[in-house]
């Protein structure tokens, strides 16, 4: 499996994206790289264009991928963002530039977890914004630009292999590992404000841990709907699987 970044010394210029679909650990993730101190850390800035029109990038409002990913490009030194595919973004699959200028990430998470999850906060919830086959088709396309395979991290490693899995991934990103940042004070950092009610589980923890989630008392395997949403996004979760990051 070829590198995402090549080894040797730490780069001072860097755009580390974390791709994931929603409830899947990503905002946990993120709130590791906060307590690093060594990122500029951007929320959910494509999601935010797609949901309110509107994104803050270290203090520049920004409306449209365009604006967003010329954003993003000028950030000075190391930067980090998470974002979430609950929504297409077109512009983003178009701009084969930033695919291969950014080092882009993934984080999955087994798909039934992933929509009773989703389900407990989105009554509405319909089948794409699962998000799933999005993921892979940002994989894809960093793929083919980069000619590479990106990092896919599982969530379950995560939680079960916290140090091993961060550590396997600064390793393969090209960053040093800061096993200190595996634990954080609880709290809700304002950049989450806008959206608060999705990361109050990643607000109330203070490392990576299984906790209680409100999906679950759905049975997604049981229920019409929510198995046939399952068994449409079960091949792709299966493809990024099979590229998951080996933990040893």
């Amino acid at each position: 499996m070829a590198d995402a970044r090549p080894a040797g010394e730490e780069t001072s210029q860097l755009l580390l994206a974390l791709w994931s679909a929603p409830r899947s650990r990503s905002t946990a993730f993120e709130r590791m790289v906060m307590e690093r101190g060594d990122f500029r850390v951007v929320h959910e800035p494509f999601s935010h264009v797609a949901d309110f029109g509107t994104a803050d990038v270290d203090g520049t409002t920004v409306r449209g991928e365009a604006e967003l990913i010329a954003a993003l490009r000028a950030l000075p030194g190391r930067s980090f963002f998470k974002d979430t595919t609950d929504f297409h973004y077109p512009g983003l699959l178009a701009d084969a530039t930033f695919l291969r200028e950014a080092v882009h990430t993934f984080i999955i998470r087994e798909p039934a977890e992933v929509i009773a999850s989703h389900k407990a906060l989105n009554s509405e919830l319909t089948r794409d914004e699962i998000g799933i086959a999005r993921l892979y088709e940002i994989y894809a396309a960093v793929e083919a630009a980069t000619g590479k395979e990106p990092v896919v991290v599982d969530s379950d490693d995560l939680i079960d292999r916290p140090e091993a899995t961060v550590k396997a991934y600064c390793e393969r990103i090209g960053i040093g590992f800061q096993p200190e940042a595996l634990q954080w004070n609880s709290g809700m950092p304002s950049q989450w404000q806008r959206t608060e009610r999705w990361h109050r589980d990643a607000g109330n923890s203070s490392g990576f841990e299984r906790r209680p989630d409100a999906g679950d008392s759905i049975d997604v395997l049981n229920d019409p709907e929510l198995s046939e949403f399952y068994r449409y996004h079960l091949p792709y979760y299966n493809k990024l699987r099979e590229r998951r990051l080996q933990v040893s």
